[in-house]
């Protein structure tokens, strides 16, 4: 039997929100009109060409991909932050349900605008791309799952179509130089870049 080691320096905590550091993104779906909703989330990873979100059920965004299927994955860079943080405090939601109400939500349908993000056309999906963000993935809805452990969110998996990148962050063909490229990171509801490089993997290019 092995022998259990004793950690004197952990306690168990109870987190309000267990964002432990995760990037952020911005998503777009297809609201009736055809206009865009933007939806910041941090709860996203990918599996070779499909990414996995986890997106809270009673808003807009989920709403939105039931309907229509497409969706655009915005990575957004550190400087693009407040940007960011002008739509936190709203939802494409109207009526809002009470439970954003209760903790400061407000509607608001122009997104663009509030945030003063710009629209690109996509290439296949209908939902526009934000052409401040350095990487933008247009994605079709695959799966939508809702968990029989939770009601408070869905688990949804998209089929990845299409990957924009700045050509500025980029290295040669069909690469992503990880020195010029640094993702907005979600850690304990504050907002950071990556720091310097450590080192990397042996299956780096």
């Amino acid at each position: 039997m092995e022998k259990m080691t004793q950690v004197p320096n952990t306690e168990i905590i109870k987190p309000k929100i267990l964002y432990y550091g995760t990037p952020v993104i911005l998503l777009n779906s297809l609201n009736e009109d055809g206009s865009v909703n933007i939806s910041p989330l941090s709860s996203s990873w990918a599996l070779g060409d499909y990414i996995i979100l986890g997106i809270g059920l009673g808003g807009k965004a989920i709403e939105n991909l039931e309907r229509h299927p497409e969706c655009v994955i915005n990575v957004p860079s550190p400087s693009l932050w407040e940007n960011v943080e002008k739509l936190a405090p709203y939802t494409g939601k109207n009526p809002v349900p009470e439970y954003k109400k209760k903790n400061g939500f407000t509607f608001e349908k122009e997104k663009y605008a509030i945030s003063k993000l710009t629209p690109a056309e996509s290439k296949t999906v209908k939902p526009t791309r934000i052409m401040e963000c350095p990487i933008q993935i247009e994605a079709i809805v695959k799966h939508i799952r809702m968990p029989d452990y939770s009601t408070d969110f869905a688990i949804v998996e998209v089929q990845v179509i299409h990957v924009h990148a700045h050509k500025d962050i980029l290295t040669g063909e069909n690469y992503i130089d990880p020195n010029k490229w640094s993702p907005l990171i979600y850690n304990f509801r504050h907002y950071f870049g990556l720091g310097n490089q450590l080192g990397k993997t042996f299956r780096a290019e």
